[in-house]
């Protein structure tokens, strides 16, 4: 019966479906990586956003500074100053002397060695 109007309609029908479905599933691959992407990009800005509202210019020069030499301790400091801010310990912006005592206190302490020779 593929001979009559409508079933010619219907198998056109079907098959823009099926390169619908085909196009869908090829978007579909990279979507949950886009998705991830977009995720990680609107936490750094909601991270930004809190580090610009609890930070004073000269603090967050200080940590951009210290970004730019040791990105790990400058990541953790972030995520101390977040987390103070979301615990609500932070009742004003931390200015550049608060930035400087938060750092000392993170730095993890070095030893010395003094080699004394005889």
């Amino acid at each position: 019966m593929s001979g009559s109007p409508d079933d010619d309609r219907l198998d056109e029908l079907r098959e823009k479906k099926k390169e619908q479905l085909k196009q869908r599933k090829q978007q579909g691959g990279g979507d949950p990586e886009a998705a991830q992407q977009a995720q990680r990009e609107q936490a750094e800005q909601q991270k930004q956003a809190l580090l610009r509202q609890h930070l004073t210019d000269g603090a967050r020069k200080r940590l951009n500074t210290i970004k730019m030499s040791k990105p790990e301790f400058a990541e953790k400091a972030e995520q101390q100053i977040l987390a103070l801010a979301q615990s609500g310990r932070l009742q004003e912006q931390i200015d550049e002397e608060q930035m400087k005592e938060l750092l000392r206190e993170l730095k993890p302490d070095s030893q010395s060695f003094n080699v004394r020779r005889r």
